[in-house]
C-alpha cells in the first residue's frame, strides 16, 4: 500500500490539518532514533490501512527539524505519538509499542467511519469543521458547552435553536434550521453554560453574508459584550447597561471571505476560569433589523469537570 502519512514543515501546516480533519495521528520521531526506526513500518501500515480524506490523517514530525513545535506539544523522548480529535489531544503514547499505538489508532478509526455514516455527533455532513484556525497550543473545546443548559433571548423560533450554533457541521447553506436569526430587532443574547472551567483564548463566529440592502434579511454581527461567570442570561438592559468582561467591535476586515468567520481574540487574563459565557449582540453591520449566526466556536483550554449550580466568580479590572 501507499503511504498516505503528510509530513509537517511548519507549525501552520499542522494547525490547518487540526482544523480540517477530524482525527489527527502525530508521530513525533528523530533520524537518529532506534525505536523510531523499528516502529516506523507499522506506523506506515496503518497510514495506509487507516488514513480517510478530511476524517483521520497520520502525520510525521521531525522533532531535530520542529523543534518549536515539540516544545509546544511537551515531546521530550521520541518516539511520541498523539492522537488528536477535534483539534484537542486526546491520546499520548512515549514509546515504541506497536500493540498498543495500534489498538489505539483503530479504536479512533472506528469514530472516523461512524462520521462518515452519520451516526457521529458531526451530523449529517459528516465533516468536523473550524471556520479560522486555532492558535498554538489551544484546542476547539466547544465540546464543553452544556447544551442543557443553553438559552437565547430575541430568537426567531421559525429558525435554528442555540444548539445550531453549536453543531461541529459545516453550516449548511440553504437550511433555514441550521441558524440563529434575531427576532424583533438586530440584539439576540446567548447564554453559554460550560460542563467543566475553562480558559478561553478566543471565540470563533461564523455568519453568513447576505444582501444588507434587504431589509428583510439578517446581517453579521458588529458590536457585542461578553460576561463571563453569570448563572444565567443576563436581561437586554442590564447588558447594555452594565460593563462587560470585554467589548468587541467587528469590521469587514475581521471576516474570512472563505469561511464567513470572524476570529475574536479574547483579553486571556480575564478568561482563565470562565463557567460560563454570555455573549450580547448589540448591534449588527448594517441597517438591518436581525442579525444572523451560524456557528460559535470556544477555542482554549478545559480544566476540572464542575459540579452544581454555577457561581459567579469575580474578576479584578
Amino acid at each position: 500500500m501507499t503511504s498516505k502519512t503528510v509530513q509537517i514543515e511548519s507549525t501552520t501546516q499542522f494547525s490547518n490539518l487540526l482544523s480540517s480533519s477530524a482525527i489527527v495521528v502525530a508521530d513525533f520521531y528523530a533520524d537518529w532514533c532506534g525505536p523510531c526506526q523499528q516502529i516506523a513500518p507499522i506506523y506506515e501500515q496503518l497510514s495506509a490501512q487507516l488514513s480517510r480524506p478530511n476524517k483521520i490523517t497520520f502525520t510525521k514530525i521531525n522533532t531535530d527539524r520542529q523543534q518549536e513545535l515539540s516544545q509546544a506539544y511537551g515531546v521530550t523522548a521520541m518516539p511520541t505519538f498523539m492522537i488528536f480529535k477535534n483539534a484537542r489531544q486526546i491520546e499520548h503514547i512515549q514509546g515504541a509499542n506497536p500493540q498498543k499505538l495500534s489498538t489505539a489508532i483503530k479504536k479512533v478509526a472506528e469514530e472516523a467511519n461512524k462520521i462518515d455514516s452519520g451516526e457521529g455527533s458531526a451530523g449529517s455532513s459528516g465533516q468536523y469543521w473550524l471556520g479560522a484556525a486555532l492558535p498554538k497550543n489551544y484546542y476547539d473545546v466547544t465540546d464543553q458547552v452544556d447544551v442543557l443548559g443553553l438559552e437565547l433571548l430575541n430568537w426567531e423560533t421559525s429558525k435554528g435553536g442555540a444548539r445550531a450554533i453549536f453543531n461541529t457541521a459545516k453550516p449548511k447553506e440553504n437550511d433555514d434550521k441550521d441558524y440563529v436569526e434575531s427576532d424583533t430587532d438586530e440584539q439576540l443574547m446567548i447564554y453559554v453554560p460550560f460542563q467543566s472551567t475553562l480558559k478561553v483564548r478566543s471565540l470563533h463566529i461564523t455568519s453568513a453574508p447576505t444582501d444588507t440592502d434587504d431589509d428583510e434579511q439578517p446581517s453579521r454581527p458588529k458590536v457585542l459584550k461578553i460576561f463571563t461567570n453569570k448563572p444565567q442570561a443576563l436581561s437586554f438592559d442590564d447588558a447594555e447597561s452594565n460593563a462587560a468582561t470585554q467589548d468587541v467591535t467587528l469590521t469587514e476586515k475581521d471576516w474570512d471571505p472563505k469561511t464567513n468567520t470572524a476570529k475574536i481574540e479574547l483579553r486571556f487574563v480575564k478568561f482563565q476560569n470562565v463557567s460560563s459565557l454570555v455573549i450580547f449582540v448589540a448591534e449588527s453591520e448594517a441597517d438591518n433589523e436581525k442579525v444572523r449566526i451560524d456557528r460559535i466556536r470556544i477555542i482554549g483550554e478545559s480544566g476540572e469537570k464542575r459540579d452544581g449550580k454555577i457561581e459567579k466568580i469575580s474578576h479584578d479590572d
